[in-house]
């Protein structure tokens, strides 16, 4: 790849901690003031935080653009819109917006880097469980993007593990990093997410009784109750079970169903999240809604900056992004068992027009205005609950089909849904049901795209237009000047 230069002013401007610039001008800011100090380190941390949660990466293209258009969920007039519903790769504005996606990635990966590179020299500056949750944070943060790269622009693992897909960078500098097989990034994102899953075990604060999920203003609730700023609100963060269910998405990507498994399990069985209650979905007190099922979270991008570009693509008087009455009916199965649906029911807006074009908006995403305080911050859903269950339920199928279907039938209760499948259906019916779901569960959040590339499934329209499975429509091309390092 490219030889880029991580610099650390990048990390001091996203940090909300201005401190360092006081010492001296940022342009002399160094790596050795700057990781002299705990405080330091937690500051670089907060900044890679914030530059993925950036418009660049998980606050807008990685979250609600161009993955959430190719899952067919929305029907547009703009055309560059509707070309990249089509998978064209060579549309201008696209092949642009793929270039902003790996620059940014491999920046906030270098960053990343920076604190990776120095923390084990300094370990003696950090305080009780510090260090290990830094550390653990930072190889989690790493792993976690360099995924989502190889979901973009790398083959499936199951179509061919071969393909030279992109560099798993480790090291900061201006050395080139040679590009790495599927299997061999594969290998390297599960060793990050492993160690960082060691390091955090028995350290990280959500792991203690004490520590209860909830809303900030509940009664129940203790996540802001910790007189450490920076160990509070640990979901907003690569926390422990975060990390166990990123390792639960790796390993079934690499179709390992024992440790998937192994790992949704842990999170579903710890009791730590608990599900949304109508009351709070349904909430007559627009301020008092949960849209998101935030509880269910077991980690999230804090994104309040992207509030205005989630009013412009999907709820102010003419959003970017629409669904007809087709599209939501289909989607949510309005025929049969949607018709109870939670999601259909809260999450979408029906507008008419009088030339009979009706649309839905979609409300997932809306903030009310002041003087009303939300229920929840605005948050970019990274890892629910709600997928441990769609895991569990896809890696015990072939082993015990009837757990399968129970783990499948509780999300659905859960959403509203009381009509259960029946444990003597087939597999192929069961992967199609598990499509829906996540179609379903994942409106806006850009995971659709994903279970079809990973189950090599054809993308269908509502229409009924079909784009047969191949890597001519699930591998992203690489930015035009990153070709001559992968060959």
């Amino acid at each position: 790849m490219k030889k880029y230069l991580f610099i650390l002013i990048s990390i001091i401007a996203l940090s909300s901690c201005k401190k360092f610039l006081d010492i001296q001008p940022e342009s002399e800011v160094s790596k050795e003031e700057l990781f002299e100090t705990e405080d330091g380190f937690k500051e670089a941390l907060n900044g890679a935080y914030v530059g993925f949660a950036g418009a660049n990466l998980y606050g807008g293209n990685l979250t609600f653009s161009n993955l959430d258009i190719m899952a067919q969920n929305y029907t547009f007039t703009n055309t560059d819109f509707m070309s990249i519903a089509a998978f064209d790769y060579t549309l201008p504005s696209y092949v642009s917006k793929i270039s902003v996606i790996w620059t940014n990635a491999y920046k906030q990966i270098g960053n990343v880097n920076q604190i990776l590179e120095v923390v084990d020299q300094r370990k003696s500056v950090f305080r009780g469980q510090n260090y290990e949750i830094i550390k653990g944070e930072a190889l989690a943060l790493r792993a976690y993007m360099h995924f989502d790269l190889l979901r973009m622009f790398g083959t499936s693992y199951k179509n061919n593990p071969s393909f030279k897909a992109l560099p798993y960078v480790t090291t900061v500098g201006t050395k080139t990093t040679p590009f790495s097989t599927v299997s061999e990034v594969m290998d390297k994102i599960i060793a990050d997410l492993n160690e960082s899953k060691a390091l955090l075990k028995g350290k990280d604060p959500i792991l203690a009784a004490s520590y209860v999920v909830g809303y900030a203003n509940s009664e129940k609730g203790t996540e802001l109750k910790n007189t450490s700023l920076f160990l509070q609100q640990r979901r907003h963060r690569l926390n422990y079970y975060a990390v166990t269910g990123e390792l639960a998405r790796v390993y079934l990507y690499k179709g390992d169903m024992v440790n998937s498994l192994s790992n949704a399990r842990e999170v579903i069985e710890s009791l730590k999240f608990p599900w949304t209650v109508k009351e709070d979905f349904f909430n007559d007190n627009v301020s008092a809604r949960d849209r998101i099922f935030y509880n269910e979270l077991l980690f999230g991008w804090f994104v309040p900056k992207s509030q205005d570009q989630l009013t412009g693509l999907f709820s102010n008087t003419n959003p970017d992004y629409t669904a007809t009455t087709d599209q939501i009916n289909s989607i949510y199965n309005l025929g049969t068992v949607g018709a109870d649906d939670w999601r259909y029911k809260q999450w979408f807006k029906l507008v008419k027009a009088a030339n009979s074009s009706d649309r839905f908006f979609l409300q997932k995403y809306v903030v009310n205005s002041t003087p009303l305080v939300n229920l929840h911050p605005l948050m970019a859903p990274a890892l629910r609950l709600s997928e441990m269950y769609l895991i569990a339920a896809e890696a015990s199928f072939d082993t015990n089909p009837s757990a399968a279907v129970d783990y499948f039938n509780t999300l659905r209760t859960h959403r509203g849904i009381g009509t259960n499948i029946a444990s003597t259906v087939s597999r192929t019916d069961f992967i199609g049901l598990l499509e829906g779901e996540y179609r379903k569960e994942f409106y806006g959040e850009s995971q659709n795209f994903f279970m079809h590339k990973r189950l090599n499934l054809s993308v269908i329209t509502t229409s009924g237009l079909i784009y047969p499975a191949s890597d001519k429509i699930f591998v992203f091309p690489l930015p035009v000047d990153e070709q001559s390092y992968r060959n």
